[in-house]
């Protein structure tokens, strides 16, 4: 309901928006507002996306989490198509999500209505609370591992054919279907 509102509202807004604006100023001026701001929108998602690529990078190899980096960088994008859409409203909305303090304000309003879920694979018992309350115990005893094999049994075994190929195996006649003659 509000991915249709929204199609409904920001056309409209928009089309308010250029009647009061050109009326004002004029058709010329108008485009050229609109021009502008999607050219210099576009040099600061640049700037601003490669500092983000770069904290994105700098989490990663400090195997911090890199959650507040790839948020920003999403806002980033999102910025970026609102400034390369014509309209001021759209233009407004991206200038202020390229401001580092307003992204962070919305991430934290995010955040409070997001609920995040984590699993683990590998060793280790898994992380938070459980349903029942227990720490990585349900209320059946220990939670098995799902990338471990079962208890009592071996490796997991695939069975192939191969065929061992050499240089010196002649090569076979006729045409390979690869090339045209």
């Amino acid at each position: 309901m509000w991915i249709f509102l929204a199609f409904l509202l920001v056309p409209l807004i928009e089309i308010g928006l250029f009647i009061q604006v050109g009326g004002l100023i004029g058709l010329w001026p108008t485009l050229a507002i609109v021009i502008i701001t999607a050219v210099a929108g576009t040099s600061l998602v640049r700037s601003q996306g490669a500092r983000a690529l770069n904290d994105l990078r700098r989490s990663m190899a400090e195997l911090g989490d890199p959650s507040q980096p790839l948020a920003h960088g999403a806002m980033i994008l999102f910025a970026g198509a609102l400034l390369l859409t014509p309209g001021f409203f759209t233009d407004t909305c991206g200038l202020l999500l390229l401001v580092p303090k307003v992204r962070d304000m919305v991430l934290k309003q995010v955040a409070q209505r997001v609920k995040v879920q984590s699993f683990q694979m590998g060793g280790g018992a898994p992380r938070g609370p459980n349903p029942a309350g227990m720490g990585g115990h349900g209320p059946g005893g220990p939670r098995p591992n799902p990338a471990s094999p079962p208890r009592g049994h071996g490796p997991t075994v695939i069975d192939g054919e191969y065929e061992e190929i050499s240089d010196e195996t002649p090569p076979r006649p006729g045409n390979s279907g690869w090339t045209q003659h």
